[in-house]
């Protein structure tokens, strides 16, 4: 019933067994049959539980079938909604993890696709006043090859709605016909998407142009106006936390570490004119109410006909389709078990520290960030600025001297006037220790080689531990 390679193979060896029990308890040929009651009351005893054994194996493997194939019903993309993605898709790691892989100090960093939209945006923008500023009006067709070409990716409606979602004030859309367009397959007479920016009056009275310093403009209100939008489902993640912090918005630097930028849901796109819905005739009823004078009698018989045949499916009897079931709320993540038995004074003490600690990350300018940074680094800094004075065998060593023998032994890449800067915070935390002399036009580091250098590091710890928790 299961293969050797099944998680039941180890049953099938007892099976096994009991034949060859059997077969060794059948006589040989010639030879009388010697099997006692109570041998006989085990063997059958053994075949029963085996054959109840084998039905058992069977119906489960049935349920496994029947299971496997309902998942894989389920996974069809007609069944999830989606026939454009395959069942599992997800977004590409660049996508998904965009935000961990910007260079810089961390800040107020764009998911993915809203750095997509921006630079949509700012092709739209120049494709746009391109067309305004000579006069030509600017139509979706137009602007959709212009901002294809540039970014080299598809522009759709769907992304011009999220652009007057994003910035309401940017664009006037109207449906309009009569715009010359040079394109075979559009005519003069068709309606078309046409595109205005909405620019401010010019004091002459002149007409208003998108000029470069209006474009930066434009381009920066687009960008702060998707950092706004971020925040508020920052500001939401940030409600559904135990306990729920608060951060005012004009002091928000960085986002919380624990909140995905790049799983922001998408902008919903705003719905954009569409043509004035004109009488069109679907079905053969209609034909024959509007044409009904100018058709021959067997013309006329034959489309009522049909249009008896096209009527008997529609009839108000008919089953309509199913509409899709609307998928479960998530349910919230329970505690984890490993929290068990621990006192829930002391968790909450916990989380309010953790919370504490995350706000002042999440409100630390950037001059705060890098002086953090570089105290990290000042305990390995000091070891190897020890190193370079006991090598050189002098009382003190030029800024320049010491900067450039430092850069060539540190692990990490600095320049040298990085490394100055790091001296610098060195002797202002431990001015016993390094001292700094401006001899004229130089300036010449004098160290304390006989301190004890781990003392030295412990202090740099405890200082960048006591501003980390500032």
């Amino acid at each position: 019933v299961s293969s050797p390679s099944s998680p039941e193979a180890p049953d099938i060896p007892a099976c096994l067994s009991l034949g060859q029990k059997i077969k060794k308890s059948t006589p040989a040929a010639g030879q009388p049959p010697q099997l006692t009651s109570s041998q006989n009351q085990d063997t059958i005893s053994e075949l029963a539980s085996c054959l109840q054994r084998a039905r058992e194996l069977g119906a489960r493997v049935r349920v496994l079938k029947s299971s496997a194939q309902d998942a894989g019903e389920s996974c069809t993309p007609e069944a999830n909604g989606r026939p454009e993605e395959p069942c599992g898709e997800k977004a590409p790691a660049y996508q998904r993890f965009h935000a961990l892989a910007q260079p810089g100090p961390p800040g107020l960093v764009l998911p993915y696709k809203y750095q997509v939209l921006a630079e949509m945006f700012r092709s739209m923008d120049t494709i746009v006043g391109m067309l305004h500023n000579r006069s030509e009006t600017p139509t979706f067709a137009k602007v959709q090859r212009g901002v294809q070409d540039m970014i080299r990716r598809r522009f759709e409606e769907r992304n011009v709605g999220q652009i007057k979602t994003v910035y309401p004030a940017s664009y006037c859309f109207r449906q309009e016909r009569g715009v010359p367009t040079f394109k075979d397959g559009v005519k003069r007479s068709d309606y078309q998407l046409t595109i205005e920016p909405l620019l401010e009056q010019e004091a002459d009275g002149a007409a208003p142009q998108l000029t470069a310093s209006r474009l930066l403009q434009r381009r920066q209100i687009f960008s702060q106006k998707l950092v706004e939008h971020v925040k508020e489902h920052h500001k939401a993640f940030l409600a559904s936390l135990r306990p729920p912090m608060v951060v005012p918005e004009d002091q928000l630097t960085r986002w919380h570490p624990r909140f995905n930028v790049d799983e922001v849901p998408d902008i919903e796109p705003a719905v954009l004119p569409q043509p004035p819905a004109t009488e069109k005739l679907t079905t053969a009823q209609e034909v024959l109410a509007r044409a009904r004078s100018l058709m021959s009698p067997r013309m006329e018989k034959a489309l009522s006909q049909l249009a008896l045949r096209s009527a008997e499916p529609s009839s108000p009897g008919s089953p309509r389709p199913a509409l899709p079931a609307t998928p479960p709320a998530t349910p919230p993540a329970a505690s984890p078990s490993a929290l068990k038995g621990v006192s829930q004074d002391l968790l909450e003490r916990v989380r309010a520290k953790e919370a504490q600690k995350q706000l002042a990350q999440m409100t630390r300018c950037p001059e705060q960030e890098q002086r953090l940074q570089r105290l990290e680094r000042l305990p390995e800094l000091a070891r190897v600025l020890r190193s370079v004075f006991v090598s050189e065998r002098k009382p003190a060593l030029s800024m320049e001297v010491a900067c450039a023998r430092m850069v060539g032994s540190c692990r990490t890449a600095m320049s040298p006037g990085e490394m100055e800067k790091h001296l610098l915070l060195l002797s202002e935390l431990l001015p016993d220790w390094l001292r700094l002399h401006h001899i004229r036009t130089d300036t010449y580091v004098k160290l304390d080689k006989a301190a004890d250098l781990a003392s030295i590091t412990a202090r740099l710890a405890h200082q960048a531990r006591a501003e980390e928790g500032l």
